[in-house]
């Protein structure tokens, strides 16, 4: 009895190589992860497993029940000989990784195989192994959450699998003497060697895949720690820094000997062991090659003549960078020695490439947002007063009868008001001298208008003359307050326009002895553009459209006011933000 199990045990080794190359098939780990499963690969999953099992059954030793003496390598059984095999071990295994319609059909294959070779247990050996199959996909459920059965849940379950054909053997194996001899024989030896057999192709394909899991998340982890180093790199664009800057990190972190990243026409920069061809217009053919086409590609030293450095690379992987769905470049990993260029290396640069591409690609989308933002912006900075032009004009014609040298005046006033605005659409900033400059000259427009009726008073530090606000930022403050304010306001008028600094901001009050605003009407300010018989209110919302563009939450701006009682409109602008919002 030992002896046999000393033998069977010896026979394992041929267990460990079909599990090794179980785990080297696509549709096997797909089976145990339950991803993309189609008919066909299951089918083949079955017919593998099954075949499997019938090597179980031909590397088993050929027992004579009644003589009690074995040999090996038996192709057929006479009427008195049974097999010690190991062929239980694969049907498990199968049901155990795929489940009982995989277990049986496994089963099937091996059991109706098993049937031909004749003997006096054949039936019963072909109803133990699909019943074998059947328990396997029972567990197989039962764990089913814990993706894979464990080593000593497998060693159970083939132990339990072959004690099962055991016993069925003594139930139908006739005579029954004979069966009691042989299961006297080879049941212990049997149970034994086969459930170790079960846990060790389990626990070498968990292992395996395990393994795989571990290799992948280290190269994700690598991958997202690239992507952050490169990221601020190349978020400003390709370009000869940005290039640099990122093939020093790739060459520093990859076991390569050279990186090299291209544009459509140059090498823009590149990090190796050899001072390499940067600056240089593209001469390799290969490069050429994938920037036609937008496909990665694998070049030996043919494919790059060409390049100029003193140790010729034996190969190099070229894949390329994409923006807008068009290659604008290549990432190039070059190497010594084809030992070097190994599957994941191959892989790590395809995936590289991915990356910087779609660096490339927000860089791109961030250059576009900008561009959309500050058209947005000059077309808001240029829409703010064109109402006032015809009010102007309108006072200027009836003063030239009456007061020319006042109309002169005013028009150059008007002058001043509109230089000021053409500045203002081309300036990122204006100083408060300079916004205060363009309000004198829009107020004295409208004092004519108001003849004598309308004060104006300046509080104004000289320290916070020369801090910076957004260009026509002042006017439109003061502009609603004459329009909506003082305009049907009956007697004096007065308005008052502060700058003071408070804690980290800069605030500008412009406070008026008007009309006031309803309540309900100050709850639509700044939120849409509001409906007024005097002019449309764009002038407000189209400010602080530009300020929360400009600076994003880094702005305050509110109204107090009551009917009849004036108003006062106050602006701060936080000093201290952070000029990545701006």
């Amino acid at each position: 009895m030992w002896e046999l199990l000393l033998v069977m045990l010896e026979r394992l080794g041929i267990i460990v190589t079909v599990a090794f190359l179980v785990t080297r098939f696509r549709f096997v780990r797909n089976i145990i992860e339950e991803k993309n499963v189609s008919s066909i690969q299951r089918l083949h999953f079955i017919l593998m497993f099954g075949l499997f099992g019938i090597i179980g059954t031909y590397t088993g030793l050929t027992i004579n029940a009644e003589e009690g003496v074995y040999t090996r390598w038996t192709l057929s059984l006479t009427d008195d000989e049974a097999i010690a095999n190991a062929r239980v071990i694969g049907i498990v295994v199968a049901g155990l990784l795929g489940g009982w319609k995989v277990g049986i059909g496994a089963g099937l294959i091996a059991g109706i195989h098993r049937y031909t070779l004749g003997g006096f247990s054949a039936l019963a050996c072909a109803i133990s192994t699909v019943l074998a199959g059947l328990i396997a996909g029972y567990f197989y459920k039962k764990y089913r959450n814990h993706r894979m059965v464990s080593w000593k849940n497998a060693l159970l379950i083939g132990m339990l699998a072959e004690a099962v054909q055991m016993l069925i053997i003594l139930l139908i194996a006739k005579p029954f003497s004979a069966a009691w001899a042989l299961v006297s024989s080879i049941g212990v030896p049997m149970i034994i060697a086969n459930g170790i057999g079960t846990a060790i192709f389990i626990l070498i394909i968990r292992n395996v895949i395990n393994e795989e899991e571990r290799m992948g998340k280290l190269q994700a982890e690598r991958s997202f720690k690239l992507a952050n180093q490169t990221l601020k790199y190349m978020r400003k664009g390709l370009n000869e820094s940005s290039a640099k800057a990122a093939c020093h990190i790739l060459f520093k972190e990859i076991n390569v000997a050279a990186v090299s990243i291209t544009n459509h026409q140059t090498v823009l920069a590149y990090v190796g062991e050899e001072n390499g061809n940067e600056k240089q217009e593209i001469k390799t053919k290969a490069t050429k090659e994938v920037l036609k086409t937008g496909e990665w590609k694998l070049a030996d030293a043919r494919d790059m003549e060409g390049l100029n450095v003193r140790e010729p690379h034996h190969s190099a992987i070229i894949a390329p960078l994409i923006q807008n769905e068009k290659p604008v470049g290549t990432l190039k990993l070059y190497f010594k020695s084809e030992k070097e260029r190994t599957p994941t290396t191959i892989e790590l640069a395809k995936g590289l490439a991915e990356l910087l591409s779609q660096q490339l690609q927000l860089a791109y989308a961030d250059d576009q947002l900008k561009l959309a933002k500050q058209a947005e912006i000059n077309a808001l900075e240029a829409q703010v007063n064109p109402h006032f032009l015809f009010n102007a004009l309108n006072t200027i014609v009836s003063l030239i009868r009456t007061d020319p040298n006042k109309a002169r005046k005013l028009l150059i006033s008007l002058s001043k008001f509109f230089r000021q605005n053409l500045t203002g659409i081309h300036a990122k900033e204006a100083t408060i001298k300079e916004e205060l400059n363009h309000v004198k000259a829009y107020l004295q427009i409208e004092q004519a208008r108001f003849s004598d009726r309308l004060e104006v008073y300046y509080e104004v530090s000289d320290s916070l003359m020369y801090v910076t606000v957004p260009p026509m930022t002042l006017q439109p403050l003061v502009e609603n307050a004459m329009k909506h304010g003082l305009k049907d306001k009956v007697g004096h008028c007065t308005l008052v326009i502060r700058v003071y600094q408070h804690e980290h901001f800069v605030c500008i009050d412009v406070e008026d002895s008007g009309v006031g605003i309803s309540e309900q009407r100050q709850k639509e300010l700044f939120t849409q553009p509001v409906q007024s018989e005097v002019g449309t209110g764009i002038g407000l919302y189209n400010m602080k459209r530009r300020l929360e563009m400009m600076y994003g939450s880094h702005f305050e701006i509110k109204v107090k006011s009551e009917v009849e009682q004036g108003a006062t409109f106050t602006l701060c602008i936080n000093q201290e933000r952070d000029e990545s919002n701006d």
